[in-house]
């Protein structure tokens, strides 16, 4: 399938009152059809049923290409997938050439949910991720914490899974300094999920770091935490 017919069926879905709703929602300049996700999955799931790895990569490029919010989401929904035959580096190596580009939480979180796949795929890329966390660009320092979010979710972490859960601790201490909303809300979002797991962490974690983050992290960062274990 050619980019232009991909857009093509997905702009005759498109709502146009919707879609001014959807631009002055996300407030990025560029183009949006109006399309709600479920309809984006749908044309997803058949697309990647009808494509071979090679050319599902080809569309994904182009559709993230042409700038169009839909079809950037698209593009990230088509490499979502726990599996990709063959998997090299080159569904990897496309999702890392987006996050440069990310200027929104909506496309940066459904690409990042890509990445996490290809992550839990191999681990050894995470060395890849820790160079974002020294970036300029604030998207790229958000998403190695939410890339990296399948490692707050183990209930029974092998050594080597504990060890990168500390790695991403260890950014986290680092991000504490950073008042930028959306980094504070990276390193709550990832201590709250962390949370569920190993409570006791993230406390020893909060005691160690919590006086640097604002008032609406640390209140995130131990909602879920039981009453009973709070100091």
């Amino acid at each position: 399938m050619r980019t232009a017919e991909a857009l093509a069926i997905l702009q005759y879905e498109g709502d146009a009152q919707k879609a001014k709703e959807m631009a002055a929602y996300h407030k990025v300049e560029r183009s949006y059809y109006g399309i709600a996700n479920p309809v984006i999955d749908a044309f997803c799931k058949d697309w990647r049923a009808e494509l071979s790895v090679e050319d599902r990569l080809s569309l994904c490029a182009g559709l993230w290409d042409s700038n169009v919010h839909e079809a950037r989401v698209a593009a990230a929904k088509l490499l979502t997938q726990a599996r990709i035959r063959p998997d090299d580096t080159s569904a990897w190596d496309l999702i890392v050439s987006w996050v440069p580009d990310f200027d929104a939480w909506a496309i940066a979180d459904h690409v990042c949910m890509a990445g996490q796949r290809r992550l839990k795929w191999d681990p050894s890329r995470i060395d890849e991720v820790e160079t974002w966390t020294t970036s300029d660009h604030m998207w790229s320092r958000r998403a190695a914490m939410v890339m990296t979010l399948p490692w707050t979710k183990q209930r029974n972490p092998k050594p080597e899974e504990i060890e990168t859960r500390e790695r991403v601790l260890g950014w986290a201490a680092t991000y504490v300094d950073d008042q930028e909303w959306f980094i504070q809300k990276s390193v709550s979002w990832w201590l709250r999920e962390l949370s569920r797991r190993d409570p006791e962490r993230v406390l020893a974690f909060m005691a160690d770091h919590g006086g640097k983050m604002k008032t609406f992290a640390r209140k995130d960062a131990i909602r879920l935490i039981p009453a009973d274990l709070k100091p």
